[in-house]
């Protein structure tokens, strides 16, 4: 719960982060995201839960639903940023995780850390992740990204095509970003679809400067069988 001062006077740190969510602004988002890379873990060292959140998430889904051991698990981090999700993943005992995003001062950082087997920059999720063929990871996290208006839902398609069969997109949505872009009309879209299943859904929890959704989506087994059927 915030305290009454944290209400009243929001630290700068807060103030940006929630311009650059509310902005469609290219130019403002490279300098917050791209010039901003070597700073931004110190911006976020306090009260940011969402790598913590869906790290967690994504520990429970491997234990509950996965006959993989953890180790072995293959885990695409979708707008890694400088790292964070990562380093919250190899702490849980996650091993094999690719990530990328779409600043290349952030994946640089994201690099620098040593817990990625490879990092893209460069990667836009409003296009086709075309470097990622289907059904390449056992997870899809994507912590950060759908909270932006930039960010179209439809992105959604692309994590979970890129996800195999009984496998888990996990993805967190600000809260008043989810409400505005729709994106649980998207979830059921591909869900109509038999693209994606919703396992879970962790409603108004902890994320930063506004609360935000968790979801957490599992590929069906149907949805290789359609891959094949496309042209």
């Amino acid at each position: 719960m915030n305290t009454p001062h944290r209400q009243n006077a929001p630290d700068a740190g807060t103030r940006d982060r929630k311009a650059s969510h509310d902005l469609d602004d290219a130019g403002y988002l490279a300098r917050f995201y791209g010039e901003g890379a070597d700073t931004y873990n110190q911006r976020n060292r306090h009260g940011y839960y969402g790598p913590v959140v869906i790290t967690a998430l994504a520990a429970a889904m491997q234990t509950a639903y996965l006959a993989k051991e953890r180790e072995a698990v293959e885990i695409l981090d979708a707008g890694c940023g400088t790292g964070l999700v990562g380093v919250q993943l190899q702490s849980l005992g996650f091993r094999q995780l690719d990530g990328f995003d779409l600043f290349d001062e952030m994946a640089e950082k994201a690099r620098e850390i040593g817990v990625y087997r490879h990092v893209q920059g460069n990667v836009d999720l409003n296009g086709s992740l075309s470097e990622y063929p289907n059904a390449s990871y056992d997870m899809t996290i994507c912590c950060g990204v759908f909270v932006q208006r930039h960010v179209r839902p439809h992105g959604l398609r692309e994590l979970a095509r890129v996800t195999r069969p009984k496998g888990m997109v996990i993805v967190s949505t600000r809260k008043s970003y989810a409400e505005a872009a729709l994106f649980e009309d998207e979830v059921q879209r591909l869900h109509d679809a038999g693209i994606v299943g919703l396992r879970q859904c962790l409603k108004d929890a902890r994320y930063y400067d506004e609360n935000a959704h968790y979801w957490v989506l599992q590929i069906p087994d149907t949805a290789a069988a359609q891959r094949e059927e496309q042209p």
